[in-house]
């Protein structure tokens, strides 16, 4: 039995982090989710400007856009075709779970990350249009991103809350989720609205790099990922949401994000096999996934009381490394990086379209 069977067997969902159109057109995702136990997609923009940059794929449909629309606009066109036909083979998985798995995300412009009124707007707009109950909008988990986060879960739009490092800014998300649920309850309104909160892990290594001891190599990342399972294992355990789950509510779920290994010096599934959870999601990149299906076996289960994790911080901590200043700085700088993407992204839209109209003129 594959490894990814396995996995998915012991209670973790196994999601792609990658959405490309060859992917869709070549059956590539259909057997994934047949063949290694997928059954979740998440997307960024550095994915997106990857894809179009590297192929031809999207020049057809820029070709066509360019003549009505430019930039965000011409964007969101190309990645909705495209979140809403994984969505469409994600559909059985999300009906067969009833709604708890089978989802694939869209983000809303990385350039509103501290515009909450901008946020909440762009997250219904695009729920809205891509017309899917099984597509996520990912709102950042940033200090404007959290009251947009509420809102949108009270107007029931589906949210993936991304860009989370710490165990403060995971409960924070999960805060405004909760608020967003519990006043729905108070409504009168269905209180289950789907959710994942995105832990950012290989992020926290590369930042150490060379920074500590031989013996603390690897190790920030995973015992990060430690604290937080114990918080959220705490939180889904507390009379608070004893309450919600009696009006029927549905708890957002733990995702691992950014699961790639980076050391090349390191196993190729190291945050994959450290990190195996129930009721948690692993978005791994398609070479992880690949990896993963080729090793034959997985890990022992993350520890419900955190295991070592307070002891591993506070070797990190000896060593000088300020685990809450970088967990703020980690946060600020992905957030810095989704747009610098974003820009990128747009700039090799702006560029393609250039390209191919004047191919058709000539």
């Amino acid at each position: 039995m594959k490894a990814t069977q396995l996995l998915h067997d012991l209670g973790q969902s196994i999601w792609l982090d990658n959405i490309t159109r060859n992917l869709l057109e070549s059956g590539t995702l259909k057997r994934y989710i047949n063949e290694l136990s997928v059954t979740g997609l998440t997307s960024n923009p550095t994915i997106f400007d990857h894809a179009i940059k590297n192929g031809g794929a999207y020049d057809n449909a820029i070709r066509e856009l360019t003549k009505t629309k430019s930039g965000e606009a011409l964007f969101f066109e190309l990645a909705l075709e495209d979140i809403t036909q994984a969505a469409a083979l994600f559909r059985p998985v999300y009906d067969r779970t009833d709604g708890v798995d089978g989802w694939v995300s869209l983000e809303v412009s990385p350039s509103l990350a501290y515009d909450t009124t901008s946020t909440l707007a762009a997250a219904k707009d695009l729920s809205a249009r891509a017309g899917r109950p099984n597509v996520f909008i990912k709102i950042p988990g940033t200090k404007e991103g959290l009251p947009a986060i509420e809102e949108a879960i009270f107007a029931g739009v589906p949210i993936n809350v991304t860009l989370l490092f710490s165990r403060e800014q995971y409960l924070a998300a999960a805060e405004a989720f909760l608020r967003g649920v519990e006043r729905r309850i108070d409504a009168g309104l269905d209180p289950v609205v789907g959710s994942v909160a995105s832990v950012f892990i290989s992020r926290w290594d590369v930042a150490v790099t060379g920074k500590v001891a031989d013996s603390l190599r690897d190790r920030l990342g995973i015992a990060i990922a430690k604290r937080i399972y114990k918080a959220y294992r705490s939180l889904l355990d507390s009379p608070r949401w004893q309450r919600a789950y009696n009006a029927g509510a549905r708890p957002q779920r733990l995702l691992w994000a950014s699961t790639g290994t980076k050391d090349p010096k390191a196993s190729d599934v190291l945050y994959v096999k450290s990190l195996a959870a129930p009721f948690t999601v692993n978005t791994m990149p398609e070479a992880t996934l690949k990896a993963l299906a080729d090793h034959g076996e997985i890990g022992a289960m993350l520890p419900a009381d955190g295991g070592d994790c307070e002891e591993v911080l506070a070797q990190f901590g000896k060593a000088g490394i300020d685990i809450d200043a970088l967990a703020a700085w980690l946060q600020d700088e992905g957030a810095k990086s989704f747009v610098q993407s974003w820009n990128d992204l747009l700039a090799v839209i702006t560029d393609k379209g250039a390209a191919l109209k004047g191919a058709v003129a000539r």
